[in-house]
């Protein structure tokens, strides 16, 4: 199966936000988190991520005569670079954007659900804005994201810090064509 293909389903794309950040959790243990999806479905999305080495056995233990088995994402699982996303087409696009928003939703309901939840305290936002980039400026801008986001990708869990989904979302809300003249000066 191919990597846009494995991700683009969005069961599958919430196993890999849960995994994220080095966490290692058993199929259990994802269904607690996201009970609104199967148990059956749940050991088979699981199971195809294993099969596409996307998903390792990080240990097993005999549980009641079964054997438990505890997954984390591979260090070195396929990714979608920029070669497989050129190759998608706009409908694979907006299939994996509706799977990526279908996430962002669950998500955010399953952080409402939480004892305790507390928008304003826990720092949620989920602002918009529209900015005028030339191509120069939209690289530039990627560029300085990543600068700023790249070292807190290495921080590791610990009792003084909590998970948080980032979600950006970035594309041009409009043809050149439909710019006003006076924008284009």
């Amino acid at each position: 199966m191919a990597i846009t293909e494995l991700l683009l389903h969005p069961v599958r794309l919430r196993v890999v936000h849960a995994l994220s950040g080095g966490r290692v959790l058993t199929t259990a243990q994802l269904c607690e988190r996201m009970p609104e999806v199967p148990k059956v479905t749940m050991y088979r999305q699981v199971g195809l991520l294993v099969e596409a080495d996307f998903l390792e056995v990080a240990e097993e233990h005999r549980v009641r005569g079964a054997v438990e088995r505890h997954y984390r994402l591979r260090p070195n699982r396929p990714v979608v670079d920029a070669d497989a996303a050129a190759a998608m087409s706009l409908d694979d696009h907006r299939r994996g954007f509706v799977a990526a928003m279908a996430v962002l939703i669950a998500e955010f309901d399953a952080y409402l659900d939480r004892d305790g939840a507390d928008p304003v305290a826990d720092g949620v936002s989920y602002r918009q804005g529209t900015f005028w980039l030339s191509p120069d400026e939209l690289a530039e801008l990627s560029g300085e994201l990543f600068t700023v986001l790249a070292p807190r990708l290495a921080n590791q869990p610990a009792a003084d810090r909590a998970p948080y989904l980032l979600s950006p979302i970035l594309f041009p809300t409009e043809t050149e064509q439909e710019h006003p003249a006076e924008a284009r000066s």
